[in-house]
């Protein structure tokens, strides 16, 4: 019985220490917020982008990131040079640009092009009702996403109308996420 103990124990830490952010399409993110309301974070990524792949490392494998985003957030993984179909605002947005032989950088989806993304990686936070909030452009530790997260799934940024006031609301954050 001891070892079984142990055994399943080993199991469940295993469990735990693997935990991932629970990843979707923007398609499953929209058709989810129609029965549950709650905002979408949206990673914007390339496959060529190293910072893309620190980000995606270093910070969404980061516990405290993991479970906050999986908790109050649809999470989208979205490729800005890909191919999926991604229906929004009665349109379809697609890459018809996009050459499959091409390496490295390829042609930008047209929905991220719709964002304004200009910058990889990107955080694109959408409200509940599927709306655009804000775009965070660039690589962040789970300490600085945490200062978005917070304020975007508090409604925080409602009350951010100048830029004294973000300084403010910047400098009196404090950070609970771990490294």
């Amino acid at each position: 019985m001891k070892n079984l103990l142990f055994i399943f124990g080993i199991l469940i830490s295993g469990i735990v220490s693997s935990q991932e952010i629970n990843w979707m399409t923007m398609n499953e993110a929209l058709a989810a917020q129609k029965k549950h309301p709650k905002k979408i974070f949206m990673d914007v990524y390339t496959d060529w982008c190293g910072p893309c792949k620190l980000l995606d490392k270093n910070t969404f494998h980061n516990e405290d990131v993991v479970n906050y985003v999986n908790k109050n957030y649809y999470a989208v993984k979205f490729n800005a040079e890909g191919t999926e179909e991604i229906h929004y605002n009665d349109f379809t947005y697609t890459n018809p640009n996009h050459n499959p032989d091409r390496k490295g950088r390829n042609s930008q989806h047209f929905f991220a092009n719709a964002l304004k993304i200009n910058a990889y990686p990107s955080i694109v936070f959408f409200d509940e009702n599927g709306k655009v909030i804000a775009p965070v452009a660039g690589y962040k530790t789970p300490q600085q996403l945490e200062l978005f997260l917070k304020m975007i799934h508090k409604d925080d940024f409602k009350k951010l109308t100048t830029e004294e006031a973000w300084k403010a609301y910047e400098a009196s954050f404090v950070s609970t996420f771990k490294n």
